[in-house]
């Protein structure tokens, strides 16, 4: 042992080592995935955003029609594709068609039987 150890007050190597006691976790966890939209689709993966358009589009006129006829029945179909037409990368397209099917939806359960 060294002086310095003795003058610290540090007499053995099991009081050195309890003093430097540290969590390693973080340095040894995996990095963290981005799930940004950027990120996730590349430059040439240009069909799966037109898949997702054309899904968008269908779900809104499932929606829309849903608004005049059938409205339990296409406007769940609408909610549901237009979930699809989200996770395929139509976000704008995806959410109006849910919304506009989840209006259909409550306007066909609860609205209308009372007319």
């Amino acid at each position: 042992m060294t002086n310095s150890d003795q003058v610290n007050g540090l007499n053995n190597r099991s009081e050195l080592d309890r003093e430097y006691k540290e969590e390693s976790a973080t340095e040894i966890a995996p990095p963290v995935q981005s799930y940004r939209e950027e990120e996730r689709y590349e430059d040439g993966d240009r069909d799966g955003a037109a898949e997702g358009r054309t899904t968008g589009y269908i779900a809104i006129a499932l929606s829309v029609i849903s608004l005049f006829l059938l409205p339990v029945i296409l406007g769940a179909a609408g909610l549901i594709v237009g979930f699809v037409a989200r996770r395929k990368g139509a976000k704008t397209l995806g959410s109006w068609a849910i919304g506009i099917g989840a209006v259909s939806l409550i306007l066909g359960l609860f609205v209308t039987p009372f007319f």
